[in-house]
């Protein structure tokens, strides 16, 4: 990426199609080297047959992890098929999804039917 921002500042002019002044280039520079916002990852950790958080606000395009530590497998379903459901995972075993788009996403263990959980995004 910086050999493209140099190829950028070095080509640059200014917009009467004179050489571009050091301002300019470092603005031009700096504005090139500005990154989208890093995707958030927020974890749930599985235990004692329970999801904790039981409730999880993110943004959108944040990343969801479920990590179980109990002794026993469990199995993360989306209650209204709204994202792929994990492999049965097995201690200290993870699973992860992004979700993408606003709303209320409703889960629980299809192992053990009483072990549910709720991820807003906003």
């Amino acid at each position: 990426m910086l050999a493209a921002t140099m190829a950028v500042v070095v080509c640059s002019t200014s917009h009467a199609g004179t050489p571009a002044s050091r301002s300019e280039i470092a603005n031009t520079a700096h504005a090139s080297m500005v990154q989208a916002p890093a995707m958030q990852k927020t974890a749930i950790t599985i235990r004692n047959f329970a999801f904790e958080p039981a409730t999880l606000s993110v943004s959108a395009g944040s990343k969801v992890v479920w990590i179980n530590r109990d002794d026993e497998p469990h199995l993360v379903v989306s209650a209204g098929g709204q994202f792929p459901a994990s492999p049965a995972l097995d201690t200290d075993d993870s699973y992860a999804t992004v979700f993408s788009k606003p709303g209320t996403y409703t889960y629980f263990c299809s192992i053990h039917p009483h072990m549910v959980g709720t991820i807003i995004v906003k």
